[in-house]
């Protein structure tokens, strides 16, 4: 089973605030650990809004409209991601309340979310094939 740990974003991750080095060391242990436990897949922190862009489709059927950030509401946005492989929900709970506090300064907020596999998604051999290909693809990929 795979989920993400989203981190939310908060004030000061959106104004550009850079996390202490105390935050840092904290967060590679905690990354550390994912590692040593095998179930770390990815983990990054993204910028702020302001640099971000936003693709919205305002009409069925039609044109996608593009808009620069920065966005409002910085509660609904994103500033980071760890996407953990677990054997089940419990464990995923568990490593998302080891993390430390994201932002470090009492804002933090983390929502954790089950990642779709394939399989949930569809039931037809010949597109699960398909998606298992494209997945194989990747992996090639990344190893050349």
């Amino acid at each position: 089973m795979r989920f993400m740990m989203i981190v939310k974003a908060t004030t000061d991750s959106e104004v550009g605030t850079m996390p202490s080095q105390e935050l840092i060391e904290a967060m590679q242990k905690y990354n550390e650990e994912l590692v040593k436990a095998g179930v770390l897949l990815a983990a990054d922190g993204l910028q702020p809004s302001s640099s971000g862009i936003r693709i919205s489709y305002p009409e069925p059927g039609g044109k996608p409209k593009v808009m620069d950030g920065p966005f409002t509401e910085a509660k609904e946005m994103v500033a980071g991601y760890t996407l953990i492989e677990v054997k089940s929900r419990e464990e995923a709970i568990e490593w998302a309340m080891r993390m430390p506090d994201p932002h470090g300064f009492g804002q933090g907020e983390i929502e954790l979310r089950q990642v779709f596999e394939a399989e949930d998604l569809m039931d037809n051999p010949e597109s699960l094939a398909k998606e298992a290909a494209l997945r194989k693809q990747v992996r090639e990929r990344k190893k050349a």
